[in-house]
């Protein structure tokens, strides 16, 4: 919202029926999350983050959609499907209760390095986002991660199924992150 008023590209729009058919560019869609969610990325910070990816014309390759979309589960950060990645709402509260220690490990040097605290209580672990933190995660993390199963699915020969699975995917959007950190934080300063 700018001047109390919405931007067009941010009401709900429905997904296109056909997220596999080829476009020209990829288009960038939001779903009303529905009434616990939130979505702390909006369609204009995806438009503003992909023009500061360095090799955004070759990833965009076969990719039609960036979808915002309500996760398809609890706990699901983002997906990916042929064609299209998505970022998934998160509760209204930016602040998580994790019960996985192995998450909170994977990515704690990455939490640190937003300034997300950590606090460890009787259910996991608290993670204090805010929301430029969280936005910050899901563009600088969540979107690279499944923008690399995308880019994993695109180099193999069938270009069908992303072979090299989870490990390729966190190691791309941890090589990727680094690359464009400095650009992100000027991009979106908050």
């Amino acid at each position: 919202m700018k001047s109390g008023r919405q931007y067009a590209a941010e009401h709900s729009l429905p997904a296109p029926r056909d997220l596999n058919s080829p476009r020209d560019t990829t288009r960038v869609f939001r779903k009303n999350p529905g009434p616990t969610l939130r979505h702390f990325v909006q369609v204009r910070h995806v438009r503003a983050f992909v023009e500061i990816l360095p090799d955004w014309t070759t990833l965009s390759a076969g990719l039609n959609a960036i979808l915002l979309a309500p996760p398809p589960r609890p706990g699901v950060d983002g997906f990916h499907r042929p064609g299209l990645v998505a970022i998934c709402a998160q509760p209204r509260n930016p602040h998580w209760v994790v019960t996985d220690e192995r998450y909170v490990d994977a990515h704690r040097d990455l939490f640190d390095r937003l300034g997300v605290p950590i606090e460890s209580t009787p259910d996991g672990h608290a993670l204090r986002f805010t929301e430029q933190t969280l936005r910050a995660y899901q563009l600088l993390h969540v979107l690279l991660h499944e923008l690399g199963h995308h880019h994993d699915r695109m180099t193999t020969r069938s270009k069908r199924e992303a072979s090299r699975g989870e490990p390729f995917a966190e190691l791309y959007a941890r090589s990727h992150g680094d690359r464009i950190w400095a650009r992100y934080f000027d991009l979106f300063p908050d």
